[in-house]
């Protein structure tokens, strides 16, 4: 009995190190909104879709640093509804070739490698075989779902890249790591804009979508988080991508040159950056946080990893230090919550066309808590240890 206090006493005191932490109070505050990971994203019932992802690679992060064993039964009790004895994930088809669903993949690696068990790996391999087949451009580029034919979005490199640059190394699957560094250098050669340095949201090699520019297939704007996506997707993928890989400079230039030029779309008084991300000064635009975490994420993790220039730790602490005091707030109920975040964002569809003019960017809903700022400000919260 006395051993065993001392070692509760000894879990409480290594755990109250990390007590004031702003990953930890973040991910405490994301658990009591959602008593069930599957709750993430506001969802109703359970789904297997990227924001669970996102969040739950986040917890599990959380977990890796604290040793918390709570975060880790968490994101567990997730999978473990999620995923049945046959490695089935409820509710996924992958004949639907919805790149979206394929991000969760990824928690379930230190799940397979902490727990052995069978269903996780035929889960695993689900996910990879829906990319063998994937519909895609004539270049290669994946389609960013069956349903937006021959089109390519921003959003779907970070749906599949990591994720696929982590399976071809878990699993030796070398020729895997050509096709991930093809969808990066395939989007700098057919989505950038060389006037601003940034990204247009989506190409439309068909040329057909009303969204599409006749001649250049492109959408009309840059929308802040498509460029976080693909950002991030740059700077997790590197850490998979061997170092001799052939196309490894080029990526590394292409995020160089990205994070240089984001720099300029910085508003000087907040450090943030805008929902439409080249336009500051055009009413009705605002600072809208989840990209604005999304670059600072690949800012100071390029710079840790040595993707980029030791200056952009720096601008990724103080603009950390400023997301804090522009998107941050504390509820009645001691939860610490962040402001300012779109919903969503995409372009076409059936219903509710979705144009990707500026009208249209700035009219979709904000709202508190949204996964897409509070996954990757737990994350850069845990790179900075803060």
């Amino acid at each position: 009995m006395k051993k065993l206090l001392i070692l509760i006493c000894i879990s409480f005191l290594s755990f109250g190190a990390f007590a004031q932490k702003n990953y930890v109070r973040m991910v405490d505050s994301e658990m009591k909104r959602n008593p069930e990971a599957w709750m993430l994203d506001f969802s109703k019932a359970p789904k297997w879709n990227y924001c669970h992802g996102l969040v739950s690679q986040s917890i599990l992060q959380t977990y890796d640093k604290t040793g918390e064993r709570k975060y880790y039964a968490y994101i567990y009790d997730y999978v473990d509804t999620m995923i049945n004895e046959s490695g089935d994930i409820l509710g996924y088809k992958p004949q639907e070739y919805n790149i979206d669903r394929v991000n969760t993949g990824k928690i379930l690696f230190p799940i397979l490698a902490k727990t052995g068990e069978k269903r996780f790996k035929i889960a695993l391999d689900h996910q990879r075989e829906q990319m063998r087949t994937h519909p895609r451009t004539k270049e290669g580029s994946f389609w960013h779902k069956k349903v937006y034919p021959h089109q390519v979005w921003l959003d779907g490199l970070y749906m599949a890249g990591p994720f696929l640059a982590q399976y071809a190394e878990k699993n030796n699957e070398t020729d895997l790591f050509d096709d991930v560094a093809l969808q990066i250098v395939d989007v700098r050669k057919n989505l950038y804009d060389p006037k601003t340095g940034l990204y247009y949201h989506g190409w439309d090699e068909s040329k057909s979508q009303r969204w599409a520019d006749p001649k250049t297939g492109l959408s009309p704007n840059f929308w802040s988080r498509s460029i976080g996506w693909y950002m991030m997707s740059i700077v997790d993928v590197l850490d998979f991508l061997p170092e001799r890989h052939p196309d490894r400079p080029e990526i590394l230039k292409i995020l160089q040159e990205l994070a240089s030029s984001l720099e300029k779309f910085r508003d000087p008084h907040t450090g943030m950056w805008y929902q439409v991300t080249n336009m500051q000064d055009r009413e009705g635009n605002y600072q809208e946080s989840t990209g604005s975490i999304m670059f600072i994420y690949a800012w100071i993790k390029g710079a840790q990893k040595g993707y980029l220039d030791q200056s952009f730790l720096r601008k990724g602490e103080e603009a950390y230090e400023q997301f804090i005091q522009h998107f941050t707030k504390t509820e009645k109920d001691g939860t610490w919550s962040i402001t300012s975040c779109c919903s969503v964002a995409g372009l076409g569809g059936d219903k509710n066309y979705r144009d990707g003019s500026f009208a249209y960017y700035i009219s979709e809903l904000v709202r508190d808590n949204d996964p897409k700022a509070v996954g990757p400000f737990i994350m850069t919260s845990i790179l900075l240890d803060r």
